[in-house]
């Protein structure tokens, strides 16, 4: 058996394919009907559509299979993910490469396989639209340019949630990314019995930016908070722009001193890039915060009602405080 190579591009491509949170995702339409499009245009007996991930290959569409993944150093797709073009295995019980393979020798019993690489904007190639047959069988051309047309599909969709869940401006989650993902690390949070938090973040001053410097500055702005909430917050945490200069984390296995030492952190990651970002303001901004104990059953849209309302109590206090400063003789 011929274990896959890892493609040149392995760490960027792993870190596209998490940057799309579809890993472990609930099943779709969207995905599913084309699965069974395949599945019958085709004739065979399983039509997938895969993710390879670091050690599996999962599957966020399954049509005619039942497990959800297969080990990534057994995988046919694994191997169509390192060229461009359809990958096709007429007969793997002949195939040297394959025949004594774990999924041809034992279920699904793979004898015939073609799997069309399924490419992100940026090139990372994140799986295949695959088929499978318990009979060899030949896939001419025309075949395969049908299944690279159903597998730009899948990408044709793929970007789609993309776009439909992405803030074009800071390229982070949107508020409605940011409830579906908040809403599955939330579930998850309850059955493992991690407690949860969510932070709210409101620039403060942010109409004075727009206002005086024009609203590119007030984009630089917000880009700029993006990236320091990126550098500081864990790959694990949910990221969002709720809209305007709003902002929304969602952080697992997370408690009150967690949460302290974390804001510290932002900070600090705040006050050093506005030393070196050279503008004439400084960003800054209030926060409220929601924890959730271990086993605590609550919606996102309660944690982020709790949040907010602590946020603006944070802003009002920060309003009144410099009221008082002003009056202060200098």
């Amino acid at each position: 058996m011929e274990t896959p190579d890892f493609p040149v591009d392995e760490l960027a491509r792993l870190e596209t394919l998490r940057g799309l949170r579809l890993l472990d995702s609930e099943s779709e339409e969207r995905f599913d009907r084309l699965t069974r499009l395949a599945k019958r245009m085709f004739g065979v007996s399983v039509a997938l559509v895969t993710l390879v991930d670091t050690d599996r290959q999962w599957f966020k569409s399954a049509q005619g299979l039942a497990v959800p993944e297969t080990p990534r150093d057994i995988s046919f797709c694994g191997h169509a993910i390192l060229g461009d073009e359809v990958f096709v295995v007429p007969d793997a019980q002949t195939d040297i490469r394959f025949h004594d393979n774990p999924l041809v020798t034992k279920t699904p019993h793979i004898r015939f396989y073609a799997g069309c690489p399924i490419s992100f904007s940026n090139g990372a190639k994140l799986g295949t639209l695959c088929l499978i047959d318990q009979l060899p069988r030949e896939f001419s051309l025309e075949d395969q340019q049908v299944l690279q047309d159903l597998a730009a599909m899948v990408e044709q969709e793929i970007a789609a949630i993309q776009l439909a869940t992405l803030d074009d401006l800071t390229l982070i989650s949107n508020r409605r990314g940011f409830i579906g993902l908040a809403n599955h690390s939330l579930s998850l949070c309850v059955r493992y019995n991690f407690p949860v938090a969510l932070l709210i973040f409101d620039l403060d001053g942010f109409k004075a930016i727009n206002d005086t410097l024009g609203h590119a500055e007030g984009d630089r702005a917000l880009i700029g908070f993006a990236k320091v909430m990126q550098e500081v917050f864990r790959d694990s945490d949910v990221l969002a722009r709720l809209g305007g200069d709003e902002f929304a984390v969602l952080l697992s296995k997370a408690d009150e001193s967690s949460i302290s030492a974390t804001l510290a952190r932002f900070d600090q990651a705040l006050a050093e890039f506005n030393l070196s970002s050279n503008r004439s303001y400084a960003l800054q901004c209030s926060v409220g915060y929601k924890i959730t104990p271990s086993g605590g059953q609550v919606d996102i849209e309660s944690l982020l009602s709790a949040a907010d309302r602590q946020m603006y109590r944070h802003k009002e206090g920060k309003a009144v405080a410099s009221a008082i400063e002003s009056l202060l003789p200098r």
